[in-house]
């Protein structure tokens, strides 16, 4: 039997997607998951089992589970948590319900699917958990607050389940995204009444604009990772995606305060806090 491998969030356009097609090309079986079946395309007649899934819903990642588990008799080689939702707005304006969702979706959605796949993981004999993190976890990267806090709690929470399952041949690869081409952020504009106003035109040019400047194909990420994902002994941490090599330079050598003074002249900030200075924008 081949090895399989799960992964979420596979809907098209997104990395998942990818991931599940060079999974495919490696002879894998693949089996790929979204909330709405359709929204994977042609995944299913190229060989994946296409399964509805819902990470942030617990039911739905049990029936998921039984079904993997009745398919490849109570086993599963690798687990990719890839599914995850963005939002390209300041921390002071984003609705807490809309905070709570990305982290139910980012991080606890995870964390379900590891609790109920572990023993399939386990019983494979080499099991591997993939989480898919971002450099937003270690760049402070701006009207990004909550996504970068997810990935930095998905961060902690690999180096944390590296430790607690390998006594039982379960291995945690964290893999730190750089910009990818996928659909995941939406086209955006600052809320209406919000501080953040006067910064509109500088937040469309130098944040919105460039986001997918120069970002990786998902199929030469896809590549990338799972080359290495199933090499006998992987990576703990994997850096792949564009800007992804900047992030380690930056955070190896010279820390937090580098990336503080590269944003605020990158992101327009430093014009944003010369038009507050002068009265150009509302502060109460």
């Amino acid at each position: 039997m081949p090895k399989s491998v799960l992964i979420t969030g596979c809907t098209v356009g997104g990395s998942g997607h990818a991931l599940a097609r060079e999974f495919l090309a490696k002879g894998y079986r693949v089996f790929a998951t979204a909330r709405h079946v359709e929204s994977m395309g042609d995944l299913a007649t190229e060989g994946a089992v296409t399964l509805a899934l819902d990470v942030t819903d617990e039911n739905s990642v049990r029936k998921a589970r039984d079904q993997v588990s009745a398919s490849t008799g109570g086993t599963l080689d690798i687990l990719v948590n890839n599914a995850g939702q963005s939002a390209l707005i300041p921390v002071i304006d984003m609705p807490m319900s809309e905070a709570r969702a990305i982290f139910e979706a980012n991080l606890f959605g995870p964390v379900c699917m590891v609790q109920e796949f572990v023993h399939l993981l386990i019983a494979s004999g080499d099991g591997r958990i993939v989480n898919i993190a971002s450099i937003g976890a270690v760049m402070p990267l701006p009207f990004c607050a909550i996504y970068n806090a997810t990935k930095a709690a998905i961060v902690s929470l690999s180096n944390t389940l590296r430790l607690e399952l390998a006594p039982f041949g379960v291995k945690v690869v964290t893999v730190m995204s750089g910009s990818v081409k996928t659909n995941i952020v939406k086209p955006h504009t600052l809320p209406v009444g919000s501080m953040y106003e006067p910064y509109e035109e500088l937040y469309q040019e130098k944040r919105v604009k460039p986001i997918m400047m120069d970002a990786m194909p998902p199929e030469d990420y896809a590549r990338e990772v799972v080359s290495q994902v199933i090499k006998p002994s992987p990576r703990n941490w994997l850096w792949v995606g564009t800007h992804s090599f900047f992030c380690w330079f930056v955070d190896t050598f010279f820390g937090q305060r580098a990336f503080n003074f590269i944003f605020m002249q990158k992101f327009g900030l430093s014009e944003f806090s010369a038009m507050v200075k002068e009265g150009k924008a509302k502060t109460v």
